[in-house]
């Protein structure tokens, strides 16, 4: 049943991307209508200045929902697998130091965004971007009023709170190629590098998520197999043992 849910809140996360992302398209009744009034825009004349502060922004939203984020989800994940306290705790310490700073980093460049670019709020990019701020500072508020384990609310909770940290991290990367794309429109200069590392990067970090749960899986296979040749080896006494510290690293093995 959970996975039954977070498949449907997955869908829903989705259906929400969309809807942020619709008053943009509303604008153009098809693609080709969208393209056109990107090319009708005036191109954007770079002064030194104004370059340093585009990089800047980039680098910090690149930093907070590109990367610092996606390793949060990444990091939190991983511990529900770990069986040692410490290392739980550690990773979740870990967990919230990250996201944290990616807060910090994505609040730094809003406000550089408000105080230094134009502010219209007639593309795609800066109306995604205003709702992620939100969604941003909403998510720890979330986080830091999590009910203790046991109580009812407490799995409501953590389904709002996975639900919006996965809203969070594909509306955030969605919104960096988005830039990515409306700098390169603004100015003439090519982005396929920038576009080509930063899908190498969202690639490996999902795929990493994807992997875990057949991870844990096949541990469990391993775990199986090796307790069935301990009960033959039991009877017969005719198999070489295991070498002891094999289980030890497949049990604690995230």
């Amino acid at each position: 049943m959970l996975l039954l849910g977070r498949k449907i809140l997955l869908l829903s996360g989705c259906v929400l991307s969309l809807f942020l992302v619709s008053p943009a398209l509303g604008a153009s009744d098809s693609l080709e209508d969208l393209s056109l009034s990107y090319k009708a825009v005036q191109p954007l004349e770079l002064t030194p200045k104004l370059s340093l502060q585009l990089k800047l922004h980039a680098f910090l939203l690149w930093s907070s929902v590109g990367f610092l984020m996606p390793v949060g989800v990444l990091l939190i994940r991983v511990s529900s697998n770990v069986r040692s306290a410490k290392a739980v705790r550690a990773l979740f310490y870990c967990h919230v130091a990250s996201q944290i700073a990616g807060v910090a980093l994505a609040t730094v460049g809003a406000v550089l965004s408000v105080k230094n670019f134009e502010n219209a709020f007639d593309n795609t990019h800066q109306r995604i971007g205003v709702a992620l701020y939100g969604l941003i500072w909403l998510q720890p508020v979330i986080g830091f009023l999590r009910p203790d384990r046991g109580v009812k609310a407490r799995s409501v909770w953590y389904l709002a709170h996975w639900l919006l940290g996965m809203v969070v991290c594909v509306l955030g990367v969605a919104n960096v190629y988005i830039g990515l794309h409306t700098y390169g429109e603004r100015t003439g200069r090519s982005v396929g590098l920038w576009t080509a590392l930063l899908t190498a990067e969202v690639s490996a970090v999902a795929l990493v998520y994807l992997l875990q749960d057949r991870w844990n899986h096949v541990v469990r296979l391993r775990q199986q197999e090796t307790a069935a040749v301990g009960d033959g080896r039991s009877e017969t006494e005719t198999e070489p043992a295991y070498p002891a510290n094999d289980e030890k690293e497949i049990a604690v093995m995230p």
